[in-house]
C-alpha cells in the first residue's frame, strides 16, 4: 500500500518537477513570502514605510545609500517595496477568503438542489458575470471612501461568481458518482454530502484556481491603488507607488519602474506556480 501512494505521487510531483517554470513560480512566491514576513528586517529604512520626511534627500537616484532610488519626500524605494509586499498579498489572501467563502457554498447548494434555488443562485451569479470584474470593482470601491480595506470588499465582491460557477460545474458532476448514490442511501443528510463527500472532492481543482487567481487579486488591487480608490498614501501600496512615479517620469524613472517590476514578479511567479499546480493535480481551470 505504501509503495502504492509512492508510485502515485511520484508521477504528478515528476511532471511539477519537469516544468522548470512552474519550479521558477514556486521559487518566486516562496522568496515573496520570505520577504514579506522579514519585510522590516530587510529594509534599510523601515521607517519610511510610513510618513516618514526627508526633504533633503528627494528623489534620489539608486546609489549605494538608496538601491532603488527615493520618492518625492525622500523616503527609500526599496524599504518601500519591501514593505509593500505585505500589503499585496494581505490583499490576496483576504479577497479570495471572502471569494470562496461565498461562492463557494452557494455553487455546491445550487447544483446539489437544483431547481428554484439553483436558477435563483446561477441568475444572480450570471448578471455578476456579465460584468468585467475590474469595472464591478471600480464601482463598488468608488461609492465608498476609498482605502485598502474597501478596496479589498469591492475586489472580493467581484470575485465570488467565479467560483460559484467553479463549484456549481464540479458539484454537477461529482453527484453523479456511485459514491454519492451510496451516501444518499445510507440515510446521510443532503448537508453532510455536499460538505463531507462532494466538497472535498474538488479541492484540488480549487487550489489550482485559488494559486491561478491569486495573482490576479494581486493585480487588481494595484489597479484599483493606481487609479486612487485603493490604499492611499502614505501606504507603500505597490500600484499607488507607481502611480505616484508616473507624475515625475521620465526623469524620475525609478519609483514607477521598481514597483511595477515588484508587481510583475509576484504576478508572474503565481500565474507560474498555478499552471505547475494544473500539471501535478491534472485538472482544467478555466
Amino acid at each position: 500500500m505504501k509503495k502504492f501512494k509512492e508510485s502515485s505521487l511520484y508521477l504528478p510531483l515528476y511532471r511539477f518537477f519537469q516544468n522548470r517554470l512552474s519550479v521558477v513560480g514556486a521559487i518566486i512566491i516562496i522568496v515573496v513570502v520570505l520577504i514579506s514576513i522579514f519585510a522590516p528586517y530587510l529594509a534599510p529604512y523601515p521607517e519610511d514605510a510610513g510618513g516618514a520626511i526627508h526633504f533633503s534627500d528627494t528623489f534620489q537616484p539608486p546609489s549605494r545609500k538608496h538601491l532603488l532610488g527615493t520618492d518625492d519626500v525622500g523616503r527609500d524605494v526599496l524599504s518601500r517595496i519591501l514593505i509593500g509586499s505585505r500589503i499585496s498579498l494581505l490583499l490576496g489572501v483576504v479577497v479570495l477568503t471572502i471569494a470562496v467563502l461565498i461562492g463557494i457554498p452557494l455553487g455546491l447548494i445550487a447544483g446539489y438542489f437544483g431547481g428554484l434555488t439553483e436558477k435563483i443562485i446561477m441568475r444572480t451569479t450570471d448578471i455578476f458575470l456579465s460584468i468585467p470584474p475590474l469595472v464591478l470593482a471600480l464601482a463598488v470601491s468608488a461609492a465608498f471612501e476609498p482605502n485598502l480595506r474597501n478596496s479589498m470588499i469591492a475586489i472580493a465582491f467581484s470575485w465570488w461568481p467565479w467560483y460559484t460557477r467553479l463549484a456549481y460545474g464540479e458539484t454537477l458532476s461529482i453527484k453523479e458518482e456511485d459514491f454519492i448514490e451510496v451516501a444518499e442511501s445510507l440515510g446521510a443528510s443532503k448537508w453532510y454530502i455536499i460538505f463531507r463527500e462532494i466538497l472535498p472532492n474538488m479541492t484540488s481543482t480549487l487550489v489550482v484556481k485559488i494559486s491561478l487567481d491569486f495573482g490576479y487579486a494581486i493585480l487588481t488591487g494595484a489597479a484599483l491603488g493606481f487609479l486612487g480608490l485603493g490604499a492611499q498614501p502614505p501606504t507603500p501600496e505597490w500600484g499607488t507607488m507607481v502611480s505616484l512615479g508616473r507624475e515625475y517620469l521620465p526623469n524620475v524613472w525609478w519609483i514607477s519602474t521598481f514597483s511595477g517590476l515588484a508587481i510583475f514578479i509576484t504576478v508572474l511567479g503565481f500565474n507560474l506556480l498555478g499552471d505547475g499546480l494544473r500539471d501535478f493535480f491534472d485538472v482544467e481551470v478555466n
